[in-house]
């Protein structure tokens, strides 16, 4: 555990922090951890969609282990984090406003009875109460550490189901990311030096989403990001998420301190395979 007691420590102030936390970390740690799934709870008033709890604690109601891990690897490093408190089902904080499956009527084969006849008035007020206020604060997060002196790299943790459509998935892990390779295949070379590990690519999902968190807080403020993907039959435990968050903060670890990770993209000349960033 590094020394924090001239850290930076940081705090969100002024926003609706019941729909969402912030765990306190160093601001001039050099990564901030979003968790966009981190939970399955609903709030008041909006019961449980409808659905049987034993949907809501599927992977359609949120990221299986992802809390877990990301907050082993918040406590390890002292990086600060926001997580999501409420299920993906109510509003994806993982996509754009203006994303047609923001708010989704089906989701693996089960109809969501509270989205059925979701219409415009009742999107801006979930958008207004949930998908806003969670990315005023991320923003305000990643503010906190430019002002400290070290714009952040963005790391985003999601999890994946083991088998879908009845196809077995044999990836242990993925990263997904778009244009900017910086943490990227840092990651990709960290989790492939484990040769017991099956590490996917932009698979079995792609990181080419525009309006998603690291679109939002990446892409379009030159931060290096990524996301990783866990398959979630290995984090469905406190010891699995224990590893794998120890995993993922010991090559977070290597990188502290790396200036391409503390630059805005604009600010770095890449050479060979970075040319067409």
């Amino acid at each position: 555990m590094r020394d924090t007691s001239n850290g930076h420590p940081v705090s969100v102030r002024g926003h609706r922090e019941e729909t969402f936390s912030v765990v306190p970390g160093r601001a001039d740690a050099g990564f901030v951890l979003f968790c966009d799934h981190a939970a399955n709870a609903l709030p008041p008033g909006y019961g449980t969609l409808g659905l049987p709890h034993s949907e809501l604690a599927r992977h359609i109601g949120y990221d299986i282990g992802a809390a877990g891990i990301t907050r082993e690897i918040a406590r390890r490093l002292e990086l600060p984090a926001i997580m999501s408190h409420y299920s993906r089902l109510l509003i994806d904080l993982n996509r754009g406003a203006d994303d047609p499956t923001l708010i989704m009527r089906i989701s693996d084969g089960a109809v969501v009875p509270g989205n059925r006849h979701v219409d415009q008035a009742e999107r801006e007020r979930r958008t207004a109460l949930y998908h806003k206020p969670y990315h005023h604060a991320a923003a305000a997060l990643i503010e906190q550490c430019i002002a400290a002196g070290a714009p952040p790299a963005i790391l985003s943790i999601h999890t994946f189901t083991p088998v879908w459509k009845g196809v077995p998935r044999p990836w242990h892990a993925s990263v997904l990311w778009d244009k900017d390779p910086r943490l990227a295949l840092s990651l990709l070379h960290g989790l492939r030096a484990d040769s017991s590990l099956i590490v996917g690519d932009n698979e079995p999902y792609t990181g080419r989403l525009k309006g998603d968190s690291m679109w939002t807080h990446g892409t379009t403020r030159g931060l290096a990001h990524a996301i990783v993907e866990v398959r979630q039959d290995l984090v469905a435990t406190e010891a699995g998420q224990s590893e794998w968050g120890g995993r993922l903060a010991r090559i977070l670890e290597g990188l502290m301190g790396c200036q391409d990770m503390s630059l805005r993209l604009r600010e770095i000349v890449f050479h060979g395979s970075h040319a067409d960033i």
